[in-house]
């Protein structure tokens, strides 16, 4: 992981599209990966939410700057829905690109950018209410699709300590095969340990993980994606990643040692403006 903010430059691209381009990272890794933060203006718990400037920047700013920590991605860019996303991103120095307000997911903006890519194999998906991922949690997530070249897609999961958190339906659970590749995510406690002993969270390996919500995607999966239709398991549980899985995609999942603490609410945004102002 850099401990220097990357030197960069911007490159010309699809018709005038602009990308910032990270130049450490050109003998970081040999996969072409770029990383592509969705950004939604409107948000159900939390309006506006990546606009939020209380520590001095946006929350939006704040993502983008933890993202470029990371090293073996090529460039970043963000994947915003309205012009007020995009005036803010070139605000600061990013590089933006403006798609259909009405795509229905992040994973759908990503496909958008990855068309105006052709150069790129890989696609890094940050979410933008993620102002606390670290440069080498997105290195690991690239490092694994080098590793992996069987695996479609990679993603990341930390142990689960708490049993409240094991049984909280917003904390999504993956369970995972000895090859560490993912057969199933859900909002229960899985796995369900018929015979409960509080040894069981302090486990190792750990015997229950947090899937988190960063992927990286090979281009040609998220080529396939769009042309999926929303599979029974998704449209049970509203977890996407299960549409990848009944549609036999092979999901690689990394072990990190804490969840990324992202922001869905007034109490979120205040802990990470306590956390990031001391105050």
């Amino acid at each position: 992981m850099s401990t220097t903010s990357p030197t960069t430059h911007t490159s010309p691209i699809a018709q005038g599209l602009h990308l910032e381009i990270n130049s450490h990272s050109v003998v970081s890794g040999s996969l072409n990966c770029h990383i592509v933060i969705p950004a939604r203006l409107a948000s159900t718990r939390l309006p506006e939410k990546l606009l939020l400037r209380e520590t001095g920047k946006t929350v939006l700013q704040h993502t983008y700057e933890a993202a470029r920590m990371a090293v073996r991605p090529k460039g970043i860019m963000v994947a915003v829905d309205s012009p007020r996303l995009q005036r803010e991103v070139e605000s600061f120095g990013g590089a933006a690109m403006l798609t259909d307000p009405d795509l229905p997911s992040g994973t759908d903006r990503v496909a958008a950018v990855a068309r105006h890519l052709p150069q790129a194999a890989a696609f890094i998906n940050v979410q933008g209410d993620e102002p606390e991922i670290s440069g080498a949690a997105i290195d690991l997530v690239a490092q694994l699709l080098e590793e992996n070249p069987q695996a479609d897609v990679a993603t990341l999961a930390a142990p689960i300590r708490q049993r409240e958190r094991l049984n909280d339906p917003a904390c999504v659970k993956v369970v995972c095969d000895h090859r560490q590749r993912a057969l199933y995510f859900s909002r229960s406690a899985i796995p369900h340990a018929r015979s409960w002993d509080d040894a069981l969270l302090a486990a190792n390996p750990p015997s229950f993980l947090q899937h988190m919500g960063i992927y990286g995607y090979r281009r040609e999966f998220l080529a396939k994606l769009s042309h999926l239709p929303a599979s029974p398991l998704e449209q049970l549980e509203k977890l996407e990643q299960l549409r990848f899985l009944q549609a036999g995609c092979e999901i690689v999942v990394g072990i990190v040692p804490e969840p990324t603490q992202g922001i869905d609410t007034w109490n979120d945004y205040r802990a990470f403006v306590r956390r990031r102002c001391g105050c």
